[in-house]
């Protein structure tokens, strides 16, 4: 599937129904265009399997409910909608987006309590999130953005909202021939990059953010228990960026960037050493188990 994502062919689920791609709209006053009452999901699906497919679609409902935004459908209800696109549209390795969000409807304001809450599950294919960072190592850039305090926003959420200075980073790093940014929080520690986790190796143990301001991925807690069976030692803590010059390798985790070597961050240098390789093959192994 190639070309615009508004005209392609295909089938997205949309409010309970299947309906035709190119049918599957909006209206210009949907609450969401203008208030970023939205929430979504990302999710990889491997030989007909999504992987950790309840648990996104759980996070899905949290994150509406911690929006304030109760999503009209059960755990169950998102299982089936799922299938059923990927069923249409004869997918059997794809990214499921299922997204939620606060339509039109009697409220144009801030508040927004009798608009409905409507929901859209989409798949296509889609390959490695970085290209050919995927095998060589991603170049970073550092956000002059920092990700919010948790009592700003609700970091824990997956909402559309918390996207935006992402998108900002994104295109400076990618104006500078970067892959991503990597941002530091309200407080100055490493956070996370525009969409993915990150992880450290130093003296054959693994560092990562503390996820106490950002999301704590799905995919991060997957590698981090992997590690642990592993037998490697994982630190999950507060790490300042003047830090970043002790580590010897890099990763970040996603569903989109599933494991992807970083190569450099700013000034720093990583190896696309024998850790990161061992968890990336792990972790590819495992979603394909």
């Amino acid at each position: 599937m190639a070309g615009a994502y508004d005209d392609r062919d295909g089938f997205i689920w949309m409010d309970g129904k299947l309906v035709p791609w190119r049918e599957a709209n909006v209206h210009i006053l949907s609450h969401a265009m203008h208030y970023a009452s939205s929430v979504f999901e990302g999710e990889r699906c491997y030989s007909g399997k999504i992987f950790k497919s309840r648990e996104h679609s759980e996070r899905l409902l949290e994150s509406g409910r911690l929006l304030d935004m109760p999503i009209p459908y059960t755990v169950d209800q998102i299982e089936d909608a799922k299938a059923a696109v990927l069923k249409a549209n004869n997918l059997t390795d794809a990214y499921v987006r299922a997204v939620a969000w606060r339509g039109a409807g009697e409220d144009m304001g801030v508040a927004a309590r009798r608009n409905p809450v409507r929901m859209a599950v989409a798949a296509w294919e889609w390959g490695a999130y970085y290209g050919d960072a995927k095998w060589q190592g991603a170049k970073l850039d550092i956000a002059k953005w920092r990700r919010p305090s948790p009592e700003t926003i609700p970091t824990s959420a997956k909402a559309a909202g918390l996207y935006m200075i992402c998108t900002m980073s994104k295109h400076a790093a990618e104006e500078k021939g970067c892959s991503d940014a990597l941002f530091m929080d309200y407080r100055g520690y490493v956070a996370e990059a525009t969409g993915a986790n990150v992880f450290f190796v130093k003296d054959g143990e693994v560092h990562t953010p503390d996820p106490d301001a950002i999301l704590n991925g799905i995919t991060r807690q997957t590698v981090i228990a992997m590690l642990r069976d592993m037998g490697i030692v994982v630190h999950e803590r507060r790490i300042m960026p003047e830090e970043l010059a002790d580590f010897s390798e890099c990763w970040l985790t996603g569903t989109a960037a599933e494991v992807t070597p970083v190569g450099q961050i700013g000034e720093h240098h990583f190896q696309v050493g024998q850790m990161t390789r061992k968890v990336a093959e792990t972790y590819e192994a495992l979603v394909r188990a």
